[in-house]
């Protein structure tokens, strides 16, 4: 039986969220970007979904790359700086006592954010679906590094071999790491409780990992600032900021 919420009813559904937490053996969570947004990182979408004019779909693409590296390197250069002086939020810091109390072995946090911004609160073991904003990788060899808060050139080159170097993210049209992608589904099918947070459900094949829990009997936990396509799915889910209703969740515990 779902069980959903009002305002009127959260506290109770604050209670209730710590009480399946209190009896699950192993957890998952999956984080999106409304974790990432309650820290003030920036979406780079103007009012009518467009940067300089491009949408971010043509943008954050290996074509595009190919056909204009400058143009998207400037993009996300200019992602890379909005970061610094950005600082995790208490949803960050809460997941990472989360992981505190199950200990690495019985907890897991998959995000689909690129920030950094779970490992800089504490998170030991992280799982990113889609890359990692700071660190870059070379387009021709095996050379991949973390360079956060350096300023790159417009078109950076590799140290080791001279060729084009590239963020290290996911961008459209390419796969997930598949070894990220292969743990994250192996801890999700042997998960007791699996947490969405922040996360609108609709971007796959993260989104799937939702259907995964629920398929081997997972209880399903969301927090969100709105109902999202999961919210039919979970068994509590708890509409507000996360950065508020997940401190309180762990505060009950």
């Amino acid at each position: 039986m779902h069980h959903f919420v009002d305002c009127g009813e959260q506290e109770a559904a604050i209670n209730q969220a710590a009480d399946i937490l209190r009896r699950a053996d192993r957890l998952v969570v999956l984080t999106g970007a409304g974790v990432s947004a309650e820290s003030g990182v920036p979406t780079f979408r103007g009012s009518n979904g467009l940067w300089e004019g491009h949408h971010i779909e043509e943008v954050a693409t290996p074509e595009a790359f190919q056909r204009d590296p400058k143009l998207v390197w400037r993009f996300y250069n200019m992602r890379r700086a909005a970061l610094a002086g950005i600082q995790p939020n208490p949803a960050h810091r809460a997941l990472v006592e989360l992981e505190r109390r199950w200990g690495p072995a019985r907890f897991t946090l998959v995000t689909q954010n690129i920030d950094g911004l779970h490992q800089a609160a504490g998170s030991q073991r992280v799982l990113e679906l889609h890359g990692r904003l700071s660190r870059v990788r070379c387009t021709a060899c095996r050379y991949i590094a973390d360079r956060p808060g350096e300023s790159l050139p417009e078109l950076p080159r590799c140290p080791e071999c001279d060729e084009l170097i590239r963020p290290d993210v996911v961008w459209f049209h390419e796969m997930l790491p598949q070894d990220i992608w292969l743990q994250a589904a192996e801890r999700t099918t042997s998960c007791s409780c699996f947490l969405v947070v922040g996360t609108s459900a609709v971007v796959y094949p993260a989104a799937g990992l939702i259907r995964m829990a629920r398929d081997v009997g997972a209880a399903l936990l969301e927090f969100n600032i709105e109902r999202t396509a999961a919210s039919r799915s979970v068994d509590v889910g708890l509409y507000g900021p996360a950065g508020w209703l997940l401190p309180e969740v762990v505060r009950h515990l």
